[in-house]
Order: structure tokens, then C-alpha cells, then sequence
């Protein structure tokens, strides 16, 4: 006994355990009177006063000084320790900036009127009002088929206005942005590039009712069986699986196959599963919250016990594009010959879902939505810079927007009078689309900027970026982007606040932006610059 008590007071009298165990929210002052302990019988080995007779007051001020500093490392340990590990984890979506990252919605009030500013949107009230419209026009499904053109020189929005109206409508509606220039391919016609767009925006709404065998596992059993092909394996005959809800439980017997997915899935007693009926698929839900306090952390998703029997009926809606139901009905399904297998091991190339399939799928579509199976919610296209689309493709969409199953298309151009791409004889036409097709459009219309927008928006994007700026510097900065354009005067942000930075700034001055625009040219001084200089180039 005496032993264990010398230990104990062995380990009591180091000093060194004393600080390490010590919280972090006890005094400083006891924390240096513990660790000033030890330093007292160095007090007698002083020979400095006899070499140094003119410092001898200071000497005995030496334990003070050490506990002055140990209390003030002590406290900055304390003070500054939980600070900069709260600082150092950042959201890395906060991080990721992109173009119109700070589009919300159109900004429209109750009555449809367009604010000044709001959701991200200033100015151009006229075309965000007109937008709102159309949204609710595609809401009330009330627009399939038609389409819409967003004009206007470059800068003015058009793309913030297609991406606000996507905002508006909500993730369950699709949408599907393209730009002209994406048809070109050599290994796909351009009209199936098209058509293959047009079924990404056409959302289906499958309502299904399934019947589902749901609980928490009390029992997995495989039975074994010999095996009829012979020889001394074993099979799994079938599988036997307890389920558990709060009102009841229950045994099922079920097929192999199903027990090589339970194995997939990894569930063990005590998981929480549901079992389709009719497919056989299993799906593990998360674990049961009675074992929540098992471990203090842990990274499983606990769930409550299903209430109800264990087999009920369940509404499960799926929303599906109609291009999803082509390609899952276009792939072959594989063979056990070698052929079969060699082809899916290949990389497959692109290739074209024929029409005749297309067809047969619209059957089965507009059967599941007369038997009210299936609900069709017609999406949005958005395509940007249409221009770039020839004859062949402007004439293939003036029948693909007269189809039964045509989804809500918005074009966006900044081109005026142009040449329609792909005419012999370079005939021109308002915008670059054909005069047929401009008839079945609706034409917003986008405004350049004022100073006093330009200023609101540079303010909204330095906020977005988490830039800090002069007001002097703000208003140097808008006055580049009225003479030059708005996107340059955005791209200038990020090299100015990296300026200031460097010379230590706290934010950015209207020094820093001269510097930037010093270095970097915008498109009319380089235009400017080109026509000057421009028998020094090659052509």
C-alpha cells in the first residue's frame, strides 16, 4: 500500500503533468504559480552581482518578470487559440464565384411591378416585368410551344435574365441552357443535338404506388441448400428477414437474389430498410436511433422506427426528362456471348436515338398522362447566341415547336441586322434568325446601363466577391465601365483588390485601379490601338 501511495504522490509533485492537465478555462494566475515553483532553489546561484555591482536591483526582479510573461503567454494561449481555428474553416461553396452567382430571381413585386433593385437584378424594369409573365405563363402551363427572344447589345443582361427566370421557376421544372455554336459536331447531325435539348427540357412527373415491406431488421438468416449442379458447394436456398415497426413485426422469406443486394447495400441488425414488392429492390434508409448511443460520434444517419404495419402502400414520385427515358431505352442490354460483352467493355461512341423510338416512347408517355399516371411539366431552353444556328437548323425548330410535346424555348442575341448562317446568297434578316421564325416569337428588349446602375452593380459584385472598396475608387471604376463596357470594369475587381493587398491596403483605392487599368486594355482601346499600329502586324 505504502508503494501505491509514493507513486501516486510522485505523479502529484511533477510539475510538468500539472500544466498539460490543466483546463483552459481555469485562471492564468494558477497556472504560473505552479510552474514558478521549481525555479525557486536557482535563486542562491546569483554570482552577477559581484561581477556586475551596477545591476544589483534588478535581480530579484527576475521571478516577477517570468511570471509577468508566462501569464501573458498563458492568456494569449487561451484568448487566441479558438479564434483561428474557427477562422481557418471556410465554406468552400462561399469560395466558388461565377458569373451571375448573385442571381436570385427577377426581383418583381406582388403586383408584378419591377423594383429597381432586388435579387440580385438592377435596372432593365420593362424586360424583368415581361419576363415575369412568361414565368407565369410557364407556371400555369399555358406557354408549351412557344418561344421567346431576349435582344440587346452585349452587357445588358440577357443571359441574368434567362438564368433569373430558371431561379423563378424552380428546381423541379428543367432547364436546359445550350449555345448556338454546339450543334457543330462530326459525330452527331445537328438537328439531333437539337432534338436531344428539346427532351432535356421536357420534365415527366411519375406518380407511382408502391407496395413496400419497411421496419428495422431484427433477423437476417440465409438458409443453405446443396447445390444442384453438384459437386461440395453450398447455395443460399433462401433468406429469411425479420422486420420491426411500432406496431407490429414480421418474417419474410425471400428470394436469393435479394440477399446478394442486402450484401451490396451492408445491412446488418439494427438498420432501418424498406423492400419493393413488386422489383425486389432493397434500400437501406439509415440506421435505427435505438443504438444511437452506442458511440459519442459517429458518422451514421440515425432514423426513428417506421410507424404503421410493415407492409404498406407508399406514393413515390419520380421526375424524369423524357431524354432519360430515351437513352435508358436506347442502350442494348448486354448478352452473355463474347461479342456482348467485348462491346460493352469498349468505349461506345455517340451516337443518334432514332425516331421510330422517340415515337414509341411519346405513346407510352401520353398514355401514362391520359391514365393520370404520369403528369407532363414542360421545361425551358435556353438558347444563348442563336445566331450562330443556320437554315437547316431555324427551319427544323419551326417544326419542332408546333410538336404536341415541345417545351418553352428562349433565344438571346446581341447581333443586329446580320446574315442568316448557311444561305448562298448571304441573305440578311434582323437579328440573324429568318423573318418566318421571328413571327413566332415574343420579343423582349434589353437597355445598356446608366452610371448610376453601373454603380449598383459594381457594389453588388465586390460584395458577391468579398471585395472592399472606395467610394472614390467605385465611382472611378463606373465611369471605366461607362466609357468602356461593364465586363471590363467587373474583371477589374480581382486584379485591383490583389493590388491592394499587396501594398497592405485595407481595401481598394482608386490608385490600385488606375494601375489595373494601365495594365490591361478593354476591346475599344485595343480596336483603337490595332488601327493605329497597324502596319506592324502581319495582315
Amino acid at each position: 500500500m505504502s508503494e501505491n501511495n509514493t507513486d501516486t504522490v510522485m505523479g502529484d509533485s511533477n510539475p510538468s503533468t500539472k500544466i498539460t492537465e490543466t483546463p483552459m478555462n481555469e485562471t492564468p494566475s494558477s497556472t504560473t504559480t505552479t510552474t514558478a515553483t521549481p525555479q525557486q532553489p536557482q535563486q542562491p546561484q546569483q554570482p552577477q552581482p559581484q561581477q556586475q555591482p551596477q545591476q544589483p536591483p534588478q535581480q530579484p526582479q527576475q521571478p516577477q518578470q517570468q511570471q509577468q510573461q508566462q501569464q501573458q503567454l498563458s492568456t494569449t494561449v487561451t484568448e487566441t487559440t479558438p479564434t483561428t481555428r474557427i477562422e481557418e474553416i471556410k465554406s468552400v461553396k462561399s469560395q466558388r464565384v461565377a458569373t451571375h452567382s448573385h442571381i436570385k430571381g427577377l426581383g418583381l413585386l406582388e403586383n408584378g411591378t419591377a423594383s429597381n433593385i432586388a435579387d440580385g437584378l438592377v435596372g432593365q424594369c420593362k424586360a424583368r416585368e415581361a419576363a415575369g409573365i412568361v414565368t407565369e405563363l410557364i407556371k400555369s402551363k399555358k406557354m408549351a410551344g412557344k418561344a421567346l427572344l431576349l435582344a440587346g447589345p452585349p452587357g445588358t443582361g440577357k443571359t441574368a435574365l434567362a438564368l433569373a427566370i430558371s431561379q423563378e421557376l424552380g428546381t423541379k421544372v428543367p432547364f436546359c441552357p445550350m449555345v448556338g455554336s454546339e450543334v457543330y459536331s462530326s459525330e452527331v447531325k445537328k438537328t439531333e443535338i437539337l432534338m436531344e435539348n428539346f427532351r432535356r427540357s421536357i420534365g415527366l412527373r411519375v406518380k407511382e404506388i408502391k407496395e413496400v415491406y419497411e421496419g428495422e431488421v431484427t433477423e437476417i438468416t440465409p438458409e443453405e441448400t446443396d447445390n444442384p449442379l453438384g459437386g461440395y458447394g453450398k447455395t443460399i436456398a433462401h433468406v429469411v428477414i425479420g422486420l420491426k415497426t411500432t406496431k407490429g413485426t414480421k418474417q419474410l422469406k425471400l428470394d436469393p437474389t435479394i440477399y446478394e443486394s442486402i450484401q451490396k447495400e451492408k445491412i446488418t441488425v439494427g438498420d432501418v430498410i424498406y423492400i419493393e414488392a413488386n422489383s425486389g429492390s432493397v434500400k437501406r434508409v439509415g440506421r435505427s436511433d435505438f443504438y444511437a448511443t452506442e458511440h459519442d460520434l459517429e458518422a451514421e444517419e440515425y432514423v426513428p422506427l417506421p410507424k404503421g404495419e410493415v407492409f404498406k402502400k407508399k406514393d413515390i414520385i419520380q421526375d424524369v426528362t423524357l431524354h432519360d427515358l430515351d437513352l435508358a431505352n436506347a442502350k442494348p442490354q448486354g448478352g452473355q456471348d463474347i461479342m456482348s460483352m467485348m462491346g460493352q467493355m469498349m468505349k461506345p461512341k455517340k451516337t443518334e436515338i432514332t425516331e421510330k423510338l422517340r415515337l414509341e416512347i411519346n405513346k407510352i408517355v401520353n398514355r401514362y398522362i391520359e391514365q393520370g399516371v404520369a403528369e407532363l411539366v414542360p421545361g425551358v431552353l435556353f438558347i444563348d447566341e442563336v445566331h450562330m444556328l443556320d437554315i437547316e437548323c431555324f427551319s427544323y425548330l419551326n417544326r419542332a415547336l408546333e410538336s404536341t410535346l415541345a417545351p418553352i424555348v428562349v433565344f438571346a442575341t446581341n447581333r443586329g441586322n446580320c446574315v442568316i448562317k448557311g444561305t448562298d446568297n448571304d441573305i440578311q434578316s434582323p437579328h440573324g434568325i429568318p423573318v418566318d421564325l421571328l413571327d413566332r416569337l415574343m420579343i423582349i428588349r434589353t437597355l445598356p446601363y446608366n452610371y448610376n446602375e453601373i454603380v449598383q452593380i459594381l457594389t453588388i459584385r465586390a460584395s458577391i466577391e468579398n471585395h472592399k472598396i472606395d467610394d472614390e475608387a467605385l465611382m472611378y471604376l463606373a465611369e471605366i465601365g461607362n466609357t468602356a463596357s461593364l465586363r471590363y470594369a467587373i474583371q477589374l475587381l480581382t486584379p485591383a483588390s490583389i493590388l491592394s493587398k499587396t501594398y497592405s491596403r485595407p481595401s481598394i483605392t482608386k490608385e490600385d485601379i488606375e494601375e489595373v487599368a494601365s495594365l490591361f486594355n478593354d476591346a475599344k482601346t485595343s480596336a483603337k490601338l490595332l488601327e493605329q499600329n497597324k502596319s506592324k502586324y502581319l495582315y
